[in-house]
């Protein structure tokens, strides 16, 4: 194990996030570098439990005890190896997930956890460093054919197992460019791009191969893909957005996230040099607590917006774990994002309770202010409180609501006509799949959020990673591929 008294001698220490007023001047990631002596001390905090209840908390099994004692020893190379047994992207996991591992952290019954996530991301940015992430060919090529349609975490993760695996893959992406969410919809302070573009290097050197503006269904019928291809893997997330059908929501200066967010990525990639909707100068608007409005957030200050204003129907959350979350649960706690941090340097409001009722337009169609009522809490159904209607400005709007599955587009409804019902989707309206994470048709096969509905990047690059088994599998008769022990599905048997 590490430092047997590392957790009673060091502090839990992050980096430090760059000065507000620098970091919203550019978009880059917003933490400044984190010595190697330093993240010693953190990786030495790990105690090593006899049962380790972080491996419970993440999806993909990460061998975290291992890794941190490692990187404790410096042995930094074979640390690197100890991630990616587990993990094909922790450079992604490591700046984006949430750290569920935290959360479940033995240390953090009564303490700080171990900072899991920032020693997972400095060993691979230093093995990206170092040279030591190189292409893994395969052996031997096995001549069957695999689609991935959709090119996000999940897609990714999958593709990269099968090729490995001596298969022949082909990943479809509508978008112009290959990432899915990670490319246009994660902010390029949060994760900038190049991380992306490394990665799929090697998976090109490996065999991957990327075709972009195709989008399955309309390009290439779900047919002409089940009969090109061996075997299919469904990973296009779950995209159908959730609206806020109100009076007014026509009005322009009226967006959802994922139509706000993207333009600005593409701005970043040298598409536009400012980008067609902007905050620059106006009073903008945020609905949703969540990671997608902090993206909106940052994004909008970063442009020059005049205010921003973030809306949350949800109270405040607690600061500290409440009693019905108990450990090794992940808690819903009061987060302070960068993004968040920005607002309120700025003079930004986060405002619970409450629920838009109007957009108000101008006389050209414009938005140009937000009613809103406070409500009771969830118990209550979210009842309005009388007395408490107002206005604030508004000029910008993002919805930020989460989302409500797969897009049920040509791909998906001529699949499940082949299917021969509804019983392709689950009760919740995403595609239905068995142990194996087939779908109702042979031979198709679905992973992350398509299938599971809006989660976590970890769960989507385990199910990735769990799909590839079973299409290898469902090919070979077999798979050396490894299968993540999810706790929402059994072992292939």
């Amino acid at each position: 194990m590490a430092d047997p008294k590392g957790f009673l001698t060091h502090d839990r220490e992050l980096p430090a996030r760059r000065p507000v007023d620098v970091r919203i001047s550019d978009w880059r990631e917003v933490y400044e570098d984190f010595s190697a002596e330093k993240l010693t001390k953190q990786a030495a905090r790990c105690m090593d439990c006899g049962i380790p209840f972080c491996h419970n908390g993440c999806p993909l099994g990460n061998l975290i005890p291992e890794w941190n004692d490692l990187v404790y020893r410096t042995d930094w190379r074979e640390a690197v190896e100890r991630l990616h047994a587990t993990n094909n992207f922790p450079e992604f996991t490591g700046r984006l997930c949430p750290a569920p591992c935290e959360a479940a952290c033995v240390l953090g019954i009564n303490a700080d956890p171990v900072a899991i996530k920032r020693v997972e991301v400095e060993i691979i940015d230093r093995a990206f460093a170092e040279g030591w992430v190189t292409p893994q060919p395969p052996a031997a090529r096995t001549g069957k054919r695999v689609a991935v349609v959709g090119s996000g975490p999940a897609g990714l993760a999958a593709a990269q197992q099968l090729t490995r695996a001596g298969h022949d893959v082909v990943v479809f992406e509508r978008a112009d460019r290959v990432g899915g969410l990670l490319r246009y919809g994660i902010p390029e302070f949060k994760m900038e791009k190049r991380h992306i573009e490394r990665r799929l290097a090697q998976m090109r050197a490996e065999g991957t191969e990327f075709r972009t503006g195709v989008e399955v269904g309309v390009d290439i019928t779900a047919a002409e893909l089940r009969e090109r291809f061996d075997a299919v893997v469904l990973s296009g997330g779950a995209t159908q957005w959730r609206d806020l059908p109100v009076p007014g929501r026509e009005l322009k200066g009226v967006y959802q996230a994922m139509e706000y967010l993207p333009l600005s990525n593409k701005v970043q990639e040298g598409d536009y040099a400012v980008p067609p909707v902007s905050a620059e100068g106006k009073h903008v608007v945020v609905i949703g607590g969540g990671d997608t409005g902090a993206d909106c957030i940052g994004t909008a200050i970063r442009q020059g917006a005049a205010s921003v204003t973030q809306l949350e129907i949800m109270p405040v959350p607690p600061r500290e774990r409440p009693a019905g979350q108990p450990w090794p649960t992940y808690p819903m706690l009061f987060k302070m994002e960068s993004a968040h941090e920005e607002l309120a340097d700025l003079g930004g409001e986060r405002v619970y309770a409450v629920s838009t009722t109007e957009f108000v337009g101008d006389a050209d169609g414009n938005v140009r202010a937000l009613r809103l009522v406070e409500v009771e809490g969830p118990q209550a159904g979210f009842k309005p409180i009388p007395g408490t209607e107002r206005e604030i400005p508004a000029e910008l709007v993002t919805l930020s609501m989460g989302f409500l599955g797969p897009e049920k587009g040509a791909l998906l409804t001529d699949l499940a006509e082949v299917a021969g019902g509804d019983d392709f989707f689950d009760r919740r309206g995403n595609v239905a799949r068995d142990k194996t994470y087939m779908s109702k048709v042979d031979g198709v096969f679905v992973a992350g959020d398509m299938g599971r509905g809006q989660s976590l990047i970890v769960w989507a690059i385990a199910e990735g990673r769990a799909a590839a088994s079973g299409v290898d599998r469902y090919l070979t008769g077999e798979t050396a591929l490894p299968y993540p022990i999810l706790p929402t599905a059994r072992p292939l048997v």
